[in-house]
């Protein structure tokens, strides 16, 4: 058997903690001795040990602990539920991080406010495009409105066109419009790969559809590098400009994607605003 002070070292924990976890009843000593009140634990009590820290890390409280605990959770049940909670904080740290970036896209926009963009805007005309497209709902136009829809709807659309055989004929192409019927300030997105004039909808299935997107006579652009959380200081340099030069927007921007990597910050999107008059 252990002494309280030497199985606090075997379990990385502290002689304080383990008092309390026996106030709580959640690990109980094997043997108290009556005359010194000292406490014993046994090496078998560490798989307990390491159960109550585990859930604890967690996020479960000490009640939820000691009721998982008593309920003789078999360690395949534990482990399953480890890894659900696991994915949930995984889950929660991811959407942590993008509003950080969100956050520092808007600090970025603050601190940018009053000065010309710096990033070379190009006006020109876009030519029209044969696209295979899916299309989604997002309930606004903000990037944690956007993302959610139209990663889905590019892995859908990238898989169907993989399986049949489709090489598309140029980068990924966004658009959107206002959701027509919807609830206010909705957005229609529209996810697109320009396919040749062989391709028909059929051939790719579901709900997929070829559309003929009209070309643009004239668009201001501008290249965003990085991961589109981050597109706000870039578009929103974009609105200056068009304002500062009589411009006015006729629709929302388009999304050409130049580059996609697997490390999302060294995404390249070019950004096209078609222009009105």
């Amino acid at each position: 058997m252990f002494t309280i002070g030497d199985f606090a070292k075997h379990g990385r924990v502290s002689v304080r903690m383990l008092r309390h976890y026996d106030a709580l009843g959640l690990l109980v000593p094997a043997r108290v001795d009556p005359a010194s009140n000292y406490r014993y634990y046994e090496a078998g009590q560490l798989a307990r040990l390491n159960r109550v820290i585990a859930l604890k890390e967690l996020g479960f409280s000490l009640d939820q602990v000691g009721t998982i605990l008593d309920e003789q959770v078999s360690a395949e049940e534990l482990r399953g539920m480890l890894r659900l909670r696991q994915a949930e904080l995984e889950s929660a740290m991811a959407a942590a991080a993008a509003r950080l970036t969100r956050v520092e896209a808007r600090l970025r926009s603050i601190e940018s406010e009053g000065t010309m963009p710096t990033e070379e805007i190009v006006v020109k005309s876009l030519p029209p495009v044969r696209l295979a497209e899916l299309t989604g709902i997002a309930a606004g136009y903000a990037p944690q409105d956007i993302g959610p829809v139209i990663s889905p709807l590019y892995d859908d659309l990238c898989r169907r066109i993989e399986d049949a055989g489709v090489v598309p004929t140029g980068p990924g192409l966004a658009y959107y419009e206002d959701a027509p019927g919807g609830e206010p300030g909705s957005v229609l997105v529209h996810a697109g790969l320009p396919v040749a004039e062989a391709v028909r909808a059929e051939d790719l299935g579901g709900q997929v559809r070829i559309v003929e997107l009209p070309g643009v006579e004239r668009a201001a652009t501008v290249v965003h590098r990085g991961a589109m959380d981050g597109v706000l200081p870039t578009a929103q340099a974009l609105a200056r400009w068009i304002d500062a030069h009589g411009h006015r927007s006729a629709e929302y921007a388009r999304e050409l994607t130049l580059a996609c990597p697997e490390d999302r910050d060294q995404w390249v999107t070019e950004l096209q605003e078609p222009l009105a008059g």
